[in-house]
């Protein structure tokens, strides 16, 4: 049970996330190989699997058929036709959060949980199979430029968005700092409009604070590689300070890792108190739960979630919610209530599966529904221009 407790918690549900194993286990266990020098393929048993009612024969024909007769076969690559079998073949599950890498792909990806990389600073994901800023980061060009959360994304310069994997958007949208990229937005009570905007050098601090009176305002981004470590140095300042009040503001939070929600929920709880479920495909759940006593148990905490917090950010609004009745203050999160486990494959490549929902400790389960706030408050574009942040204001008013 701990060992697999160890695994659950590296697992993570993603802004932003094929059946490799499936599919490609399939061939192996058939003993197929794929063997080329320049361009001559040899291929052995390509006979269908007794225990699948799927005739692999097609797949072959095709293969053997673009390798022998398409008119540039200098331009075709062998392990580009094996890496795009392999992601159309996942994508026809039509969930947009299990996702095959190739290696290029894969390396982009992980500099994201460094917290450092080059783009326009928007973090994305699927709503309603819609490609959406999940949220725009602070400071950064789409920020400046007025980008939204909850923003669809329509184009991404001359390319439709509407077909576009997570892992195509992100790597149209990226580049090197100092381009230029063309993205159409679109938005409720407002005609498309687009935006040309600069790409930058991207580094994002996870964890910040600041004190207004009594009160502790910390302010979490997101869930990377460097977040509990600058968790740590930011409760390291408040805990000796005297504070104990906390506003915790999750807005615009899309997620991260799975065990850093955990961790850091588990600084307002007692030791061994269940902060999420994870319930598989049989409906068998999985307590994880919190390893100590948190340094933080007894402050009184106000959350703040609007519709770019998800993922982690909403397994810690809600667990703080069910278990000690913790006000959110806000707007619905964004509702992404599934987990995805991360493989690294020998190649290079990535894949990410979705293997399990997760539940707060209630049992209440927010995908696509997102978390309704106790009181709910919007944060207008007329607030933003005037300096206003009605949302921190009320809940300075309940801690006050």
């Amino acid at each position: 049970m701990k060992k697999f407790l160890k695994k659950a918690l590296k697992n993570y549900p993603l802004i932003i996330l094929f059946l490799w194993v499936f599919g490609f286990g399939v061939f192996v266990g058939q003993n197929w190989q794929v063997k080329h020098e320049g361009f001559n393929i040899s291929i052995s048993s390509k006979e269908t699997p007794k225990n699948l009612d799927v005739d692999f024969s097609l797949f072959w024909n095709v293969w053997d058929r673009v390798s022998k007769d398409y008119i540039y076969r200098d331009k075709v690559d062998p392990q580009k036709l094996l890496y795009g079998a392999i992601s159309g073949m996942v994508a026809a599950i039509g969930d947009p959060y299990t996702i095959f890498l190739d290696p290029e792909t894969n390396k982009e990806f992980e500099t994201n949980f460094s917290g450092i990389y080059e783009g326009v600073g928007i973090q994305i994901g699927f709503r309603n199979k819609k490609l959406v800023v999940i949220a725009p980061l602070e400071g950064m060009p789409a920020k400046e430029a007025g980008v939204r959360a909850g923003d669809q994304i329509i184009k991404i310069g001359d390319k439709d968005a509407f077909d576009l994997t997570l892992p195509e958007a992100v790597k149209l949208i990226r580049g090197e700092a100092g381009t230029e990229v063309k993205i159409t937005f679109a938005r409720k009570d407002k005609r498309d409009f687009g935006l040309t905007l600069k790409r930058a050098r991207i580094e994002v601090k996870s964890v910040t604070w600041e004190k207004k009176d009594d009160i502790a305002i910390i302010k979490l981004t997101r869930f990377s590689d460097t977040t509990e470590r600058e968790w740590e140095n930011v409760i390291s300042e408040i805990s000796p300070s005297g504070i104990k009040k906390i506003i915790l503001d999750l807005r615009n939070n899309p997620g991260g890792h799975l065990s850093g929600a955990v961790d850091i929920t588990g600084e307002f709880v007692k030791a061994g108190t269940t902060i999420v479920s994870q319930e598989d495909a049989n409906g068998n759940r999985v307590p994880l739960k919190s390893r100590r006593d948190g340094v933080l148990t007894g402050y009184k905490v106000v959350v703040l979630i609007n519709k770019g917090s998800a993922s982690a950010s909403e397994i810690v609004a809600g667990a703080l919610r069910d278990i000690l009745g913790v006000k959110l203050v806000g707007e619905t999160s964004f509702g992404k209530g599934s987990v995805q486990e991360r493989e690294n494959l020998p190649s290079g490549s990535g894949l990410h599966i979705t293997k399990s929902k997760w539940l707060t400790p209630n049992g209440t389960w927010v995908n696509d529904t997102g978390l309704e706030p106790d009181l709910k408050v919007e944060l207008t574009e007329k607030d933003e221009e005037a300096g206003l942040d009605p949302q921190q204001a009320k809940a300075l008013e309940l801690l006050k």
